[in-house]
């Protein structure tokens, strides 16, 4: 299982699933973030939190922990 938080930058990926529970979930979800959704990995912050994707047509940054959830191929 590889997530999101894995992908190098530069790299692109596709969302398999969204794990966690309750409002957790519902929020990444919420943010755009659901299956087969590609996102971009654009950046990641010098000391790996936060990391900005695009996605959707916007740009989004997630901490590691949310992105640490999202399993992607």
């Amino acid at each position: 299982m590889k997530t999101l938080k894995q992908t190098k930058i530069g790299a692109k990926a596709k969302v398999v699933k969204v794990h966690g529970e309750g409002a957790v979930k519902r929020r990444i979800m919420d943010m755009g973030l659901t299956r087969g959704t590609e996102v971009y990995v654009r950046k990641v912050a010098p000391l790996g939190d936060p990391i900005e994707i695009t996605l959707r047509g916007y740009e989004l940054s997630l901490r590691k922990a949310d992105a640490d959830m999202i399993e992607v191929e």
